[in-house]
C-alpha cells in the first residue's frame, strides 16, 4: 500500500527530533509480527472457517479487504507515535476527558472477561492433546500464570522473540493445512470478485468478516510496540509501514489459508461446526477422520499457539496502555514514547497490577461461568472501541496536534473513514442484539 500521508505541506514543528531516515529493511521487523500474532485469536480462525464452511469461496475477498483496514488503523497509530513522540492515549488525553472514561471502563471491563476467555481458548488445545490429564479450568489457570510469569519477568526483546517464534508455528501450521486440503484455485480466485452470498443478511455477515479479522485494542497497542522496539521518531517512519503491511501480510495469509480449510474440508462435504474456539476442537476431529493423527495433533499445535499469542500478546500490549493511561493521569502533561522506549513502562507498578488484573479476577469466571450483564457490557463496549480508535484517529491526525507533514493524505482518511463506518455498522448491530430486556 501506498504512504498515506499528504507530504507536499510544511509547518508543524512539534515532531520530535529525527534521526536519520533509516532504510525500510527486513531485519527490523518485529512490531508488526506481534500485533498480527496478538490481532488473530483462534476466533477469528473459527469465523473465518465458518465463512468457508457456509460460503466456499465467496467471500475471500471481504477477508482480505479486512486485513487492508487494519493495515490503515496499525499505520495512524504508530504514525502518530512517531511524528509526534507522545503516545495515543496522550493523544487521546488532549480531546477530552471523555475519552479518559472510556478508556477506563473499557480496560477495566473488557480485561476482566477476556481475561478468562483468553486462558480457556489456550487450555482448550491442551485438553485436546493431553486428554485426562486435568480439568480445562486447570489448564486455563496453568496458561493465565504462564502468561503472568512470562510478561511480569521478561522486557519486549525476548517478548518478540517468543513471539516470532508461535507465529512461524502458526504459519507453518495453517499453510500446511491449506494445502493439505487441495485448493481449488480457479474457485479461489474467483473469490477475489466482490460478490455477496444470496442469504439472509449476507451484507451484515460480510461486514462483520471484514471487520473481524485480526481487530482488537491490540490495533492501539501497536504504537506502543514500536515505541518499545526503540522507534521513537520520524527517522523510522518507512521502517515501520513496512512492518505494518508486513504484520497484515501475515494476518492474510492465516486467515486465507483457513478460509480454504473451511471451503474444501466442510463446505464441499457439508460439515457444520460449532462457533467460537470449540469449533476448532471439532476440527481437529475432522482432520483426525481424514488426514490421521498427526496431522489432528499438528492442528492442536498450532491452535494453541494462536490461542497463546493473544493471551500474552494482551498481557503486554493492553498492560503498557494501562500503565501509560496511569502516567498521564498521576503527572498530568504530555507522556513520552521515549518512556516506553526505556523498558521503564515494563517495570512499572500500574504495568504489573494490570497484568495481575488480567490473571487472577478473571479465574472466578472459569469456574462459576460469565455475569450475564456483564458479559453484555464486554460485548457492547467492545465492540465500541474500533469505532472509538477510527474515529479519534482521524480527529488527532488532521489537526495541529500532528506535524503537518505527516497528517493525514486522501488515501489515509478515506481508509479510516471506511473503518471507523465499517465498525460504527458493527457496533450498532452488535448493541441492537443484545437482550437488553433481560438485562434490568
Amino acid at each position: 500500500m501506498a504512504d498515506t500521508t499528504d507530504n507536499t505541506a510544511t509547518g508543524a514543528t512539534t515532531t520530535p527530533e529525527p534521526s536519520a531516515p533509516r532504510k525500510s529493511s527486513w531485519k527490523y521487523i518485529g512490531p508488526g509480527i506481534v500485533v498480527a500474532a496478538t490481532g488473530v485469536g483462534a476466533g477469528d480462525l473459527v469465523a473465518t472457517l465458518i465463512a468457508g464452511s457456509n460460503f466456499g469461496y465467496t467471500l475471500l475477498w471481504a477477508a482480505i479487504i479486512g486485513c487492508l483496514v487494519k493495515i490503515s488503523l496499525a499505520e495512524a497509530a504508530g504514525r502518530w507515535h512517531l511524528s509526534t513522540g507522545r503516545t495515543l492515549f496522550d493523544g487521546w488525553a488532549s480531546l477530552g476527558r471523555w475519552t479518559t472514561w472510556f478508556f477506563v471502563v473499557y480496560v477495566v471491563i473488557w480485561g476482566f472477561v477476556y481475561g478468562a476467555a483468553a486462558m480457556s481458548s489456550s487450555a482448550l488445545p491442551l485438553q485436546a492433546l493431553f486428554p485426562n490429564v486435568m480439568d480445562l479450568e486447570w489448564w486455563a489457570i496453568a496458561c493465565g500464570l504462564v502468561g503472568l510469569v512470562f510478561v511480569w519477568f521478561n522486557k519486549y526483546e525476548v517478548f518478540e522473540k517468543v513471539m516470532t517464534v508461535l507465529v512461524g508455528v502458526m504459519f507453518v501450521v495453517t499453510v500446511y493445512l491449506a494445502i493439505r486440503v487441495t485448493p481449488h484455485l480457479g474457485d479461489a480466485f474467483a473469490g477475489l470478485l466482490p460478490v455477496l452470498p444470496d442469504e439472509k443478511d449476507s451484507i451484515l455477515n460480510t461486514l462483520g468478516l471484514i471487520g473481524g479479522v485480526g481487530g482488537t485494542i491490540t490495533l492501539a497497542a501497536y504504537g506502543y510496540w514500536v515505541n518499545a522496539k526503540g522507534w521513537t521518531n520520524t527517522g523510522w517512519m518507512k521502517v515501520m509501514r513496512l512492518d505494518n503491511r508486513v504484520a497484515y501480510a501475515t494476518t492474510g495469509i492465516f486467515v486465507v489459508a483457513m478460509l480454504f480449510v473451511g471451503a474444501e474440508l466442510l463446505h464441499t462435504a457439508n460439515v457444520e461446526i460449532a462457533s467460537g474456539d470449540k469449533g476448532l476442537v471439532q476440527l481437529s476431529d475432522i482432520l483426525e477422520d481424514k488426514y490421521g493423527t498427526a496431522t489432528a495433533k499438528f492442528f492442536l499445535i498450532g491452535f494453541f499457539a494462536t490461542s497463546f499469542t493473544s493471551l500474552i500478546g494482551v498481557w503486554h500490549g493492553v498492560s503498557l496502555m494501562f500503565a501509560d493511561f496511569v502516567a498521564r493521569y498521576r503527572t498530568r502533561g504530555e507522556v513520552k514514547g521515549d518512556e516506553v522506549a526505556s523498558g521503564a513502562r515494563e517495570r512499572s507498578w500500574p504495568f504489573r497490577a494490570y497484568l495481575l488484573w488480567l490473571t487472577f479476577p478473571p479465574i472466578v469466571l472459569l469456574f462459576q461461568g460469565q455475569p450475564f450483564r456483564l458479559v453484555i457490557l464486554y460485548g457492547v463496549l467492545g465492540a465500541a472501541f474500533l469505532p472509538f480508535l477510527a474515529g479519534t484517529l482521524i480527529w488527532l491526525l488532521n489537526t495541529s496536534r500532528t506535524p503537518r507533514e505527516w497528517r493525514n493524505g486522501l488515501l489515509s482518511n478515506a481508509m479510516l473513514a471506511i473503518a471507523g463506518l465499517l465498525f460504527l455498522v458493527l457496533c450498532v448491530k452488535q448493541i441492537w442484539d443484545q437482550p437488553w430486556g433481560e438485562f434490568f
